[in-house]
């Protein structure tokens, strides 16, 4: 099966679709800049010492959490405070989700990729608006969508004129509280796009901790090495310094000291899927 050949480009130095990995990490959500900063800074000097490219990844707002008591996030105007400084510190590309069409043109004055969230996959007024902006339009597949109906959300987003449109497996609802992985999604999707493999929410479990979302934590390596030996452009790791405490998706996430290795095994295993 033959996949997408054109390349996206999120900045001067990262590319997707490549021969470089890519790699979206940071903590879920952009609780405060220091957590920012210090989650970013020491993922940047693993990115920098392996030649991977690097995009901070961090929500202002988590809009579809389980309970309306859950931490949703910053606020739109505090939360891209903090990216924009998380950006001009260190020097990377930034990427963050939008949840409704009249966010994009504010948030794509701040970061360099848009994120469409899973759920919001098929929001065409959304899509619509994320590729008028020009960013790069990152679209999450829904738990619920067949990879190859994932075209049909790309073409909503290029029918703007915008071709730097890539999807990411994150994936699929296995009956209730649970998801897996269908490795084929990725060269089904890898037809249409660049395609990234989201680690952290693949072992998620949506809704399994009584009102908040659980996840099998040590799973995720597992996983993510199988993506790269299947073939992927890059990866989507959320991970945080202490993930006990974090205010949001804690048992996915990566622990900050852990990631170093975590990430070295699986450029091992995408290093070997280049040979």
């Amino acid at each position: 099966m033959e996949h997408f050949k054109d390349k996206v480009k999120i900045a001067d130095n990262v590319e997707l679709g490549g021969n470089q990995m890519v790699l979206f990490a940071g903590p879920c959500a952009a609780e405060s800049f220091d957590i920012c900063m210090e989650t970013g800074t020491a993922v940047k000097a693993i990115c920098k010492e392996l030649g991977i490219g690097y995009v901070f990844k961090s929500s202002f707002d988590k809009a579809n959490r389980t309970s309306s008591g859950s931490y949703r996030g910053p606020s739109m105007d505090s939360g891209l405070e903090i990216l924009r400084r998380v950006r001009k510190e260190l020097g990377v590309p930034i990427v963050t989700d939008v949840h409704e069409s009249v966010q994009c043109a504010e948030v794509a004055s701040v970061v360099d990729v848009l994120q469409i969230p899973a759920f919001l996959c098929r929001q065409t007024d959304l899509l619509v608006a994320a590729g008028k902006t020009g960013k790069p339009v990152k679209i999450k597949k829904g738990q619920f969508m067949a990879p190859e109906d994932m075209k049909f959300a790309v073409e909503k987003v290029r029918g703007e004129g915008n071709n730097r449109v890539f999807l990411t497996e994150r994936g699929s609802s296995f009956g209730y509280h649970n998801l897996v992985v269908d490795y084929r999604s990725l060269p089904i999707m890898r037809q249409y796009t660049p395609v990234v493999f989201d680690v952290t929410h693949s072992v998620q479990r949506p809704g399994g901790l009584s009102g908040k979302s659980g996840g099998d934590r040590q799973y995720a390596g597992l996983l993510a090495r199988a993506a790269a030996a299947a073939g992927v452009d890059g990866f989507f790791i959320e991970t945080h310094p202490t993930p006990e405490t974090a205010l949001s998706d804690g048992p996915n996430m990566i622990p900050l000291k852990e990631m170093s290795e975590f990430v070295k095994k699986i450029k091992q295993f995408w290093d070997l899927n280049k040979t």
